[in-house]
This record gives C-alpha cells, sequence and structure tokens, in this order.
C-alpha cells in the first residue's frame, strides 16, 4: 500500500485539505475584520447530518481525510463569539453540508470531482467502494474466471494512491490487475486495454479540470465488449450495471485490499504504444518544420517529444516553464488548451523562435491543440503580442477537417467511415462524401464515436481526434499531433499552410465555420431551468435568419439515441445546439455558419468569404448569449 507521506508517491492532502488545515489555525484575514462587516447569524447544526459525517470518519481508511472532517466537525459545533469565528463555523457547516449532500455518481464518465473527504468529493473512500463495484461486476459478467484489468494514472495529487487502492482492491477480489509504470498519458491506458487484450481499463485522471480536482474513467474489452467497441470507454447500460454493484458495496472498511499480488507493467508497454504511432510515419526524413510545444504542467511531453523524433522532426522546442508534470498547473488559470491564454506561453515561443506550428497537449495528452501563424489575424492595435502578430488557435473543427481530409485521401476505396459527434461541424460529413466514404453522426463524447462500426477517422469540436482507431478506440492527443505535423510538413515543402490547406477545402465545399458560447451557474437548478425555457421558447430568429427547424434531442434525433439538448436550423444554414455540460457547471451553445465560396474564387475572395462568415457567427453569439440569459 502507498504511504501518503512518501516523497516517491507525492504529496497525499489536497488543496482543499490544507486550505481546512488552516481553518482550525488562527489567522489574520481581513474579510473577518473588516470594518462594518456583518455575518449571517450561526444556524444550527443538523443532526442528521452531524451522524452521517461521524458514520463517514468511522469507515474512512485515510488518516488525512479523517483528520479533517473531525476539524470540520469541531469548527461547525462550536459556539461562536464574534464575527470571525461566526464565519468561520458557518463557513465549515455549509462546507460539511455540500460535501454530504449527494454521493459523486458514477456514470459514462465515471467519477469526477473535488478531492476532499465526504462522499460528493474524490477521495480513497470513494475509489476503493468504485473498484469494487468494478470487481463485482466484472465476476458478474465473467461468473468464475478472473478479470483482467489495467490501471493507469496521471500526475495529479492523489493519483497514485488512487490508482494502487483500485489495484489492491480488484486483487484481493481475484482478479489480474496489471498497473502501468507510471504517470503515463491517457491514450497509453486506452492502447494497453487493447493491446494486453484487458477485459477493462482504469484511468486515474481528471484530464484537464481544475488543480483541486480527480478523476475516474472506466473502459471495457477483451471478454466483456467485443466489435467496434472493444477497449472504448464505457456507455449505457454498462454504467448503471457497474453503478449498481458499486451501490451494494458495504462498509468500506470492511472492503478486502492486498497490499501486493498485482503485476506493475514495464517500459514495452509505452514502447509497443511508441510503435503503434509510428506506424502512421509517413516515412520522410526531410523534416525542416519547427514545432513549439507544450504538455501544460501534464504528462504527455516526453512521449510527444519521442513520437515527434522518432518521425525525424529535428526542430521542436518545448515551453520550459509547463514542460515538467505539476499537479498545480501553476502558469495557467485552467489546465484546458481552449481556455483564454492557456497556450500564451506556447505562442509566445513560436513567435520568438520563428516557429511554423505549434502543439499543445492537455494535461493527460488525449486532446491535441493546434496553433499557427495567419497573418489575415494580425493586429497593429493595443500591446504586441503573438497573437497581434497573427497566432491563432485553430479551432477543433479545422483541425477536423484538416485531418479529415488527409484521412479520406488515405481511405478513398476502402469502404471505411468517419465519425464526428453531433455538436462538430458538418464538414465532416461533405469531406467524406466527396471520397466516396460514410459518415456517421454520434453522441456527444468519444465513447459513441469509439463504438462507429467501420471507424477510420473520427474527431469532436473539443480538439479530440482518432486517427488509428486499430490501437486506440479513443481521442488521442499524441497521435493526432504527429498527423498534424506530417500535414503541415508536406504543405511546407509544397509551398503552402494549413491556413491554405483549410481555404482549399472551403472552396471544395464552402466555408463553414463554428464557435461555442457557454454560462456557467453555481447552482446547477438553474441548468434545468435554462434548458426547459429553451425548450418551451425558442428564439424565431438568429442574426437575422429565420429559425425553419427545431429539434428535442431528447426525442432522439436522426436516429441518434435521446441526449438532452435543443437543435436550430436556420434558413441561411446556421445551426446551433444548445446542451448542458457533461463535466463542468455549464450550458454549452455550439454554433455553425455556412458561407459560399467558388471553386475557382481567389485568395482575396475567400478572405472576404472567412469575414463574412466571423460577422454572421459574432452575430449568431449575441443572439445565443441573450437567448441562454448572458448580458
Amino acid at each position: 500500500m502507498s504511504n501518503p507521506t512518501d516523497p516517491a508517491t507525492g504529496p497525499h492532502l489536497s488543496e482543499r485539505a490544507h486550505a481546512h488545515a488552516d481553518d482550525v489555525r488562527p489567522a489574520e484575514d481581513g474579510r473577518f475584520t473588516e470594518p462594518g462587516a456583518v455575518a449571517e447569524p450561526s444556524a444550527p447544526l443538523d443532526d442528521l447530518l452531524v451522524e452521517r459525517v461521524e458514520a463517514w470518519i468511522a469507515d474512512d481508511v485515510d488518516d488525512v481525510d479523517r483528520d479533517e472532517l473531525r476539524s470540520l466537525l469541531e469548527l461547525a459545533r462550536s459556539t461562536p463569539d464574534g464575527l470571525r469565528a461566526t464565519v468561520r463555523a458557518n463557513t465549515a457547516r455549509a462546507e460539511l453540508t455540500d460535501r454530504f449532500a449527494a454521493t459523486l455518481q458514477f456514470g459514462t464518465a465515471g467519477l469526477r470531482g473535488e478531492m476532499a473527504a465526504g462522499p460528493n468529493r474524490m477521495n480513497r473512500a470513494v475509489v476503493r467502494r468504485a473498484a469494487a463495484g468494478l470487481g463485482g461486476y466484472l465476476a458478474q459478467v465473467l461468473p468464475g474466471e478472473a478479470a483482467r484489468v489495467v490501471v493507469g494514472y496521471d500526475a495529479r495529487h492523489r493519483s497514485r494512491d488512487f490508482a494502487i487502492d483500485t489495484a489492491g482492491v480488484l486483487t484481493a477480489a481475484g482478479h489480474e490487475a496489471l498497473v502501468l509504470p507510471g504517470p503515463l498519458p491517457t491514450p497509453v491506458l486506452a492502447f494497453a486495454v487493447r493491446h494486453l487484450a484487458a477485459d477493462a481499463g482504469v484511468m486515474v485522471t481528471a484530464s484537464h479540470n481544475p488543480p483541486a480536482d480527480n478523476g475516474y474513467k472506466v473502459y471495457l474489452g477483451g471478454r466483456v465488449v467485443e466489435g467496434s467497441g472493444q477497449g472504448a470507454q464505457i456507455v449505457p447500460p454498462f454504467d448503471a450495471e457497474i453503478a449498481a454493484q458499486i451501490a451494494a458495496v458495504g462498509p468500506v472498511t470492511e472492503i478486502p485490499v492486498a497490499t501486493d499480488g498485482w503485476t506493475t507493467l514495464g517500459d514495452d508497454l509505452l514502447r509497443a504504444y511508441l510503435d503503434a504511432v509510428h506506424r502512421l510515419w509517413d516515412g520522410s526524413d526531410d523534416r525542416n518544420l519547427r514545432i513549439a510545444t507544450t504538455p501544460l504542467h501534464g504528462v504527455g511531453g516526453p512521449v510527444l517529444a519521442q513520437v515527434l523524433a522518432e518521425a525525424h522532426f529535428r526542430d521542436v522546442a518545448v515551453v520550459e516553464e509547463q514542460a515538467g508534470a505539476d499537479p498545480d498547473f501553476p502558469t495557467v488559470a485552467f489546465p484546458n488548451p481552449e481556455e483564454k491564454g492557456a497556450i500564451d506561453l506556447a505562442l509566445a515561443l513560436a513567435q520568438d523562435w520563428g516557429a511554423d506550428l505549434v502543439i499543445a497537449n492537455d494535461p493527460d495528452a488525449d486532446r491535441c491543440a493546434v496553433a499557427v501563424h495567419d497573418a489575415r489575424g494580425g493586429s497593429y492595435r493595443g500591446e504586441e503580442t503573438a497573437r497581434s502578430q497573427g497566432w491563432r488557435m485553430l479551432h477543433g473543427d479545422e483541425v477536423g477537417a484538416l485531418l479529415g481530409q488527409e484521412a479520406a485521401r488515405r481511405a478513398e476505396g476502402t469502404g471505411g467511415v468517419f465519425a464526428s459527434s453531433v455538436v462538430s461541424s458538418r464538414l465532416l460529413g461533405r469531406i467524406a462524401a466527396a471520397h466516396g466514404l460514410r459518415h456517421a453522426t454520434t453522441l456527444t463524447g468519444f465513447k459513441w464515436i469509439a463504438r462507429t462500426e467501420g471507424l477510420v477517422f473520427g474527431y469532436e469540436e473539443a480538439l479530440g481526434y482518432c486517427v488509428d482507431p486499430e490501437s486506440v478506440r479513443d481521442k488521442d492527443g499524441l497521435s493526432a499531433a504527429l498527423a498534424i505535423a506530417q500535414l503541415a510538413q508536406r504543405l511546407k515543402a509544397e509551398g503552402s499552410s494549413l491556413v491554405e490547406e483549410l481555404d482549399a477545402i472551403a472552396r471544395r465545399h464552402d466555408l463553414y465555420l463554428t464557435d461555442q458560447v457557454s454560462a456557467r451557474f453555481e447552482d446547477l437548478s438553474e441548468i434545468d431551468d435554462t434548458m426547459v425555457r429553451l425548450r418551451a421558447t425558442p428564439p424565431a430568429t438568429i442574426a437575422g435568419a429565420a429559425v425553419t427547424s427545431t429539434a428535442d434531442l431528447a426525442d432522439g434525433y436522426e436516429g441518434l439515441p435521446p441526449t438532452d439538448g435543443v437543435l436550430w436550423l436556420c434558413a441561411d444554414s446556421t445551426r446551433v445546439i444548445v446542451r448542458p455540460s457533461g463535466t463542468e457547471p455549464k450550458v454549452k451553445a455550439y454554433l455553425e455558419v455556412v458561407v459560399p465560396v467558388g471553386e475557382d474564387d481567389d485568395d482575396e475572395q475567400v478572405g472576404r468569404a472567412r469575414w463574412v462568415a466571423r460577422q454572421r457567427l459574432d452575430d449568431v453569439a449575441t443572439d445565443v448569449r441573450a437567448a441562454l440569459g448572458l448580458a
């Protein structure tokens, strides 16, 4: 069993735990001493809540988590004397109420949440219960047989502890647990599930969530799932069946946990993954592309460097401040390349170094962001930055079109299938049809895209791409990085660029431009209220175009399973889809406009079409913000 204080396993105390450890010690804080400050009257502590907290403490398996809850409970029980004490007591009571208001629910995304003690947080007790439930499910579907389960983890706080707890629970239950040799990208775990013919896989990661979070993804394969879904993340009914087993688990302290007996895999597993990615190499050794990279403090940096080096890319530089794995993500507000400012250091490196391409992975490297220099996007107004000089991140749909065009060129005549999520651009369908390939629209999430029969390429607009479904039945930001680098190199050798290739695609299929608007909610009930309102009163026009068709995705849409969302189509081909986020307290709106482009239009005409599309998209965003109730 891992030692919480062992420096080799990383810090065990969560950021929130540190904060509450400080709460029980005197501290000067202006919030409590500001003249005129008034505290709400101290509310009585609910007896049922106290019972639940004490029961959890008695059943917890982690000393730090138990001590944290005891400190919170003592503070919440205290009789406040003065403003500061009242505020602190009320804060503790509110925190306990939130932690025990619900149980962190296991679903198709597994588990994800803030790390702290209590049933509504990510902690060792919740993870052991989840592992026991997964083990029970595998025993049920494979009666009398030991399941093989691969367990991976990233470099976040407590990730290794959660992985070792999972291995210990599964081993004690009679299953074969194989643990990755260290913190590695999610695509390596997804690869291992198929490569090792595992019946299940667990990846401990919160991907691009804030530092305080962690998560628990589950994959099924081997003898449990066959066909196109083998090695993909779970979908219904698997999630409900595993959740039922988790709910049936008794006291956590009574779950058997082995302290050894699992297998720690060697570096040959990573070598096998690298060999699979290397099969995408185009055979060229003539490389003069300059690539700036960043793993955003995640675990993908060394693996991406090796992927590019083995494909003979020699001019590769990494953002030094973000190169090493750091669970606190100190240089970014959110370690998500889609978030504003997240890749600014990479853009600055590219500008200073004269790079041709920027590649950014999220912390578990299943997503790939791409940035390029686009002279049409430069501006001399305001502060001089890489962005003002024309560097911009390509939208996920733009990268999807570029990779899709390349995949279609290779797959023409094979009868293969392209797939993209319903919120992604409709352009991929046009590209597939032009090459005699079929296209499938799926629900949001790679758990659905990966299950497409005959899949040869799939993507979703949230920077997820599957360029090698035979090896990884999930999004893979590392193989996608190689694919986009090779395309950029070929275009450079031809005197072209990714920006010019996007123009060429527009000439063949018209110009599709996409964007996103989102509304974040503190009160989760407002998400349901918003969706009810949008269904009841959809807009009559969007950006001046009449809404000609509405669809409730909860009723199913063009053969898709029901999902929470609404779709509006306009007379000018504008499309808007609004749905609640599956991982954040947000309602997201996905916007797409289409502007005709002639096959023989010159660069100036295509540029004009882009300007028209951008203006129209901005107008659409304004109307959608109003529909969402945003100022």
